[in-house]
């Protein structure tokens, strides 16, 4: 074929193929390069900036300063300028609940398997990472900060990450051997320094110096992996304005003020990090941060180290097509400076934030917190006690009319007690009786709380506090009031759980099963466990522990030794093996009663049946036919014992008869012998005549004995061989 030929059959081929191709790569979008990354990066940042520092920052921080009790701004001088403290009185009435709740005896939250064959491992996962949240890190002190920010500043927000840290330690040793100083350097965590080396002693012998001694400083670098929990504060949070939840935002970004020294120990070089270090902290201007602490701006300008100044760094998350599949996937873009520079993009499958909010609004982020529902009760209160203080001091030091020139001035500025005014003339200085109104504010107070008190349900007789108002009512009415405010805080407590807690454990999880190392050993359940995460479900449900509406600690003890006490009657009367109560449910109740007493540990006070030694097992019941043979057997045994014991009486009985018998013929023996003697003068030999009765009588007796009869051997169970 000609080259011609090849061509024209290419041609037709390519006009065969024409319709199939038309079109084809229409539909892929051209990835986006470093430069559409970063202005991507910069608008979505520059958009959520301007929306938290601009609209939510300074609600927070009104609130803030309402829980801080500060001035309002519109005090007057020589006026009252008290201020009512009511939003920090809500929120500390409310805290204390809320850590009960949730730092109780109790799981709040628990794994559940997907599967039968998940179910040792949800268990171990429960208690590892509840381990992971009370022990390798302050829960208590992050579930508080959250907590208190979030009744304060509408979110309380918590960031979950594994540290991959290495924990560096340094210690001196002296007087090393070569022998020790080769093992220290033969384990590859270790760096060892000599510091001294000391020269042996030379041998006079052969002149070769002897082995040296050193001195040496060592590093140990380890790799402490673990999961860690810290409390955010709300002003770092960002998102964007359109944002419902954290998995629909457009971004969210955790923003905070680093040093060089932190984000080399991070990984980065120090070439990429030092051109937007600065001496002043570059979030300084935000009124959230600078109400909560004024005094937290720091000026670096006196400082010459690189590596302490200041680098404002992003950790943002956003969605992001990046293979132009058309499809935006989840990235995390960490960005430094004013301009937010991206010096890392990497892909992500989570966003790594638990925000609670107490009183989540539908469609939005960002709900109201309890500092929203009495920030205005607490101006109102302010304004009236400043009333009631104001009339309270003019009515107990009135103000004064003086004439003119007829007064001394200095005496009637004067207010020490007792003091003298010298007048011209008498009547020259007259006070202005003001009486004192302010019992006629004392109802507005009342009134005030009684609305402060509808909108939380915080009251002193929900608290135990007010003695009249527990007196002078009912049990049920008392009852029906501390349970309306304790409905308010559990379902709190249950928004927390069911929103912050299920995505925080969730989180932890997925962590678990991505880094924790299977070599780590801790204890749980009072045992030593060794944790292996590889084998678990990351997908586990989780589940919330949280009893709303049943009652006080108090009451759910009561409860619970009902039930103990009918599990007793009924292990008593049925045994153990009943179809009713286990002994692991009987151990499960006094568990449950302890942990509602304050005491964690149960397997300090009882066993786990699970975890006992095994018993020997039990012979099993005899048939009713086996039964039968074991007593008939036992009326055999008791006839032989029967007929054994009459021939031992009669036995003893022949003997008895022989032996009165010799006795007697002995008697009579004798005073014959004693007859022949005195008449006839003959010596009888009476000592063979008593052995040959005594060897007569022993015969007779071992002809009387009986043969030994083997007894019957008892049956140790119900079954026969």
């Amino acid at each position: 074929m000609t080259p011609y030929a090849s061509s024209d059959l290419f041609s037709e081929i390519e006009e065969a193929l024409t319709p199939e191709l038309d079109g084809y790569g229409e539909g892929m979008a051209e990835a986006p390069d470093e430069i559409d990354v970063q202005a991507i990066v910069r608008g979505e940042l520059d958009d959520a900036v301007d929306y938290i520092d601009s609209v939510i920052s300074p609600l927070r921080a009104e609130a803030t300063q309402y829980y801080r009790g500060e001035p309002f701004g519109n005090e007057e001088d020589g006026r009252s300028q008290v201020v009512s403290r009511d939003v920090r009185d809500t929120v500390q009435a409310i805290l204390p609940s809320l850590m009960r709740v949730f730092f109780g005896s109790q799981h709040v939250v628990e794994y559940a398997p997907n599967g039968v064959e998940d179910i040792a491992a949800a268990q171990q996962a429960t208690d590892f990472i509840n381990y992971v949240v009370t022990r390798d890190n302050p829960g208590f002190e992050v579930f508080y900060s959250a907590f208190k920010d979030a009744l304060v500043c509408k979110t309380g927000i918590i960031k979950y990450y594994w540290d991959a840290s290495v924990e560096v330690e340094t210690s001196d040793l002296t007087g090393l051997d070569d022998t020790a100083l080769a093992v220290l350097s033969a384990d590859p965590t270790v760096e060892v320094q000599i510091t001294v080396a000391y020269p042996g002693e030379v041998d006079p012998l052969t002149g070769q110096p002897g082995a040296g001694n050193y001195d040496v400083r060592v590093i140990r670098r380890k790799d402490k992996g673990r999961l860690r929990i810290a409390a955010v504060p709300p002003e770092e949070l960002l998102v964007s304005r359109n944002a419902i939840s954290l998995d629909d935002a457009s971004v969210v970004a955790h923003r905070r003020i680093m040093t060089v020294s932190e984000l080399v120990a991070m990984g980065y070089e120090r070439d990429e990090i030092e051109p937007y270090a600065n001496e002043v902290d570059e979030l300084e201007d935000n009124r959230e941060r600078f109400v909560r602490n004024p005094q937290a701006t720091i000026d670096l300008a006196n400082r010459s180290d690189v590596a302490a100044k200041k680098v404002l760094y992003v950790e943002a998350y956003l969605r992001i097509d990046m293979n132009g599949d058309g499809i935006a996937e989840l990235r995390k873009v960490c960005c430094v400076g004013q301009a937010y520079e991206v010096i890392r993009n990497e892909p992500a499958d989570m966003v790594p934030f638990a925000v609670f909010c107490p009183d989540p609004e539908p469609h939005t982020f960002f709900g109201q917190s309890v500092a929203d529902q009495v920030m205005d009760i607490q101006r109102i209160k302010s304004s009236i006690q400043r009333n009631m203080l104001d009339s309270l001091a003019l009515s107990i030091h009135p103000r004064v009319g003086v004439v003119e020139g007829a007064a001394n001035m200095d005496d009637v500025l004067n207010t020490e007690v007792g003091g003298v005014i010298r007048m011209r003339a008498p009547g020259m200085v007259q006070p202005f009786s003001v009486p004192f109104v302010g019992q006629q504010a004392f109802p507005m107070l009342s009134y005030m709380d009684e609305i402060k008190e509808n909108r939380t349900g915080i009251s002193k007789a929900a608290a135990g506090l007010d003695a009249d108002s527990l007196q002078s009512s009912t049990k049920a009415a008392v009852a029906a009031t501390i349970s309306a405010a304790q409905q308010r805080i559990e379902l709190i407590a249950r928004i927390f759980a069911e929103t912050g807690m299920k995505r925080l454990f969730t989180g932890l999880l997925r962590l678990a099963v991505q880094h924790q190392q299977p070599g780590r050993i801790i204890r749980l359940r009072g045992q030593f466990v060794p944790i292996d995460p590889r084998g678990w479900d990351a997908n586990m449900d989780v589940v919330v522990n949280i009893a709303l509406g049943a009652g006080t600690e108090q009451e759910k003890i009561a409860v619970l030794s009902a039930v103990l006490a009918k599990q007793e009657e009924i292990l008593q009367r049925a045994g153990v093996d009943n179809p009713l109560v286990t002994l692991a449910q009987y151990r499960a109740t006094l568990a449950q009663m302890l942990a509602l007493s304050g005491f964690k540990d149960a397997n300090m006070f009882f066993l786990d049946p699970s975890q006992a030694p095994p018993q020997m097992p039990q012979p099993p019941k005899p048939t009713p036919e086996e039964m039968l043979a074991q007593v008939q057997g036992q009326a055999i045994h008791a006839d032989i014992q029967k007929k054994a014991a009459e021939l031992e009486l009669q036995r003893q009985k022949m003997i008895r008869d022989d032996d009165r018998a010799r006795d007697q013929a002995e008697a009579e023996l004798m005073v014959k012998i004693a007859e022949i003697q005195a008449r006839y003068g003959a010596q009888v030999d009476v000592a063979a005549i008593r052995a040959n009765m005594e060897r007569d009588r022993e015969a007779m007796r071992q002809m009387t004995r009986p043969q030994p009869v083997q007894p019957a051997q008892p049956q140790l169970g119900f079954g026969f061989g």
